[in-house]
């Protein structure tokens, strides 16, 4: 049987609950609501569930190191269960789209994005497949103190269908063509 991952990222601990870089727990939380999942377990680093969806086995995990460490905690998963580069889908946080957008690609580069970075450092390839997620950029303040800063309530309430979006775009991925994907979930917001 096939073993997919799929990594959210943030950052662990209750300060960064509500943070611009937390995208990746907020879709995994909705997943894991979705599939009625109410305990996580810990291993390696990481909080995770497992689960069968559409003949595959499929890990999701929450990395629990900062995220430009996201990478260390990711690779032993991938190590352990002998899991493809393939089989792994990253949900992050993205600087350069607008608010709430959300665009899913099969690979490309770490865009700046600390997380994505380490990420690639560990797998040696950038040809792994993502979702980023919107969340804008303010050009008044430093990228570190943005990404850290909690959404305000409008924010977070903005933010909420791009949330649910990227939950069924990961609930779909399984068993839609990744190219189908793409075209279904690629739609343009505009600034």
């Amino acid at each position: 049987m096939k073993i997919k991952l799929v990594v959210g990222l943030g950052n662990p601990g209750k300060e960064y609950k509500y943070t611009r870089h937390n995208m990746g727990f907020m879709v995994l939380d909705e997943i894991a609501k979705r599939l009625e999942i109410y305990k996580w377990k810990q291993r390696d680093g990481a909080l995770y569930f497992d689960t069968h969806l559409d003949m595959s086995r499929v890990i999701f995990i929450k990395p629990q190191n900062y995220i430009n460490l996201s990478g260390d905690v990711m690779i032993k998963f991938v190590k352990y269960l002998n899991i493809k580069t393939e089989d792994i889908l990253v949900i992050s946080d993205d600087l350069d789209l607008p608010l709430g957008s959300i665009k899913i690609k099969e690979k490309g580069s770490s865009g700046g994005h600390n997380g994505l970075k380490n990420i690639e450092s560990q797998l040696g390839t950038n040809e792994y497949k993502r979702i980023k997620i919107g969340i804008s950029n303010n050009k008044q303040m430093d990228t570190k103190d943005y990404v850290l800063e909690k959404l305000s309530i409008k924010e977070r309430n903005n933010l909420k269908p791009a949330i649910e979006k990227a939950a069924d775009a990961v609930l779909d991925y399984f068993h839609t063509p990744f190219q189908e994907l793409m075209s279904k979930y690629n739609v343009k917001i505009k600034k």
